[in-house]
């Protein structure tokens, strides 16, 4: 791995809980200069562990021992202190710009790896627990969006992926949709660690969850509704995490 670069951040504190998971996110913003100089402002109240740029320099600003802030109100597998139990990384990039984002490139991707797979390998964090900011707050955060190749993490040993799942004949569950298949779809979505009511009633949350699971399992429609495909995948990759 790279030389890593030091940028403290006055915007830390004490762990309540071990490491658990690691949650990635994007910047949203025009340079990695500024998104250091906002992530290091006391002013701003917010940090991450490490920045990524977009040539593959990493910077540490917080110690892998604090609670950095950057994953805000969160839910995790019953964590609501997501802060403590995880490592953030924020990657240097614009966002989404008119819906639509740019790929990572290639050294920032490759920097990610390392760094993440060095992450782990110092901290017990499970495959499924590699996120997105928006799987932890589906309500508020779409970052780091579907332009991240979550497959391709996964195939370095970064985070929890499923390949060639048969997709079963069900109906597909919308917004209002109600009943016994709602329930169990909700089960499973906390089962995997998802923060979601299970009420049986496909709400605007639980269509907000499940459009964060399109975010990172299924970039190519996300749309909130729970199809055969995302059903299928939901399913198979709750089995997988608890294998």
């Amino acid at each position: 791995m790279a030389p890593i670069a030091s940028c403290p951040s006055p915007n830390f504190d004490s762990r309540r809980c071990p490491v658990s998971l690691l949650i990635l996110h994007y910047t949203n913003m025009p340079s990695a200069e500024q998104a250091l100089a906002r992530l290091c402002d006391p002013a701003s109240k917010v940090s991450a562990h490490y920045l990524i740029d977009r040539q593959g320099q990493i910077t540490q600003m917080v110690d892998e021992g604090a609670r950095a802030w950057h994953a805000g109100v969160a839910h995790w597998a019953g964590l609501d202190d997501v802060n403590s139990a995880s490592i953030g990384i924020e990657l240097d990039h614009v966002g989404h710009v008119d819906g639509h984002m740019a790929a990572y490139p290639p050294l920032q991707m490759a920097a990610l790896v390392d760094l993440s797979r060095d992450i782990i390998s110092r901290h017990p964090i499970a495959p499924a627990g590699v996120l997105g900011h928006s799987d932890v707050a589906p309500m508020r955060k779409i970052d780091p969006g579907e332009a991240l190749d979550w497959r391709q993490l996964a195939a370095q040993g970064v985070g929890l992926w499923a390949d060639n799942v048969p997709v079963e004949n069900v109906d597909t569950l919308t917004l209002n949709t109600e009943g016994p298949a709602v329930a169990a779809l909700q089960k499973t979505l906390a089962a995997y660690g998802y923060g979601v009511v299970q009420d049986g009633v496909y709400g605007p949350q639980t269509q907000a969850v499940v459009r964060a699971f399109q975010r990172h399992f299924r970039a190519q429609k996300i749309d909130g509704a729970a199809d055969g495909q995302t059903q299928s995948l939901i399913y198979a990759l709750c089995r997988l995490a608890v294998s």
